[in-house]
């Protein structure tokens, strides 16, 4: 049975969880009240840095649940996945909308790599 790796706990959370040669980051979120592009580019920052913390990259990305407050800002947040995303990895993915922890943030993502 494989071990469970846990990083940046904080007694309710882990930031990673590692299982195997599977990684689970926890909903990332971006600089509170900024715009949703702004939000959008910390968020994928902050997966690059994780992922490599993990031993991963964006390019093993298996999936990608997106939450947006609000779904008319879809476009918005997609033209900076897109550019962010490499062309031929695309994870499966979802996105929806939902409240998040506060208004000030517009988008979580949450991922699940291979390593």
């Amino acid at each position: 049975m494989a071990d469970i790796q846990r990083s940046h706990s904080n007694g309710r959370m882990s930031q990673i969880v590692t299982h195997g040669d599977t990684i689970y980051l926890a909903g990332q979120v971006g600089t509170a009240g900024a715009s949703v592009a702004v939000q959008t580019q910390d968020i994928l920052n902050q997966i690059d840095k994780l992922l490599a913390e993990a031993g991963s990259d964006k390019t093993k990305i298996l999936q990608a649940i997106i939450w947006m407050d609000d779904m008319a800002d879809f476009a918005e947040m997609n033209a900076v996945w897109d550019g962010w995303v490499p062309q031929g990895n695309e994870p499966a993915r979802a996105a929806g909308s939902a409240h998040l922890a506060t208004p000030d943030y517009k988008v979580e993502i949450i991922i699940t790599a291979a390593k």
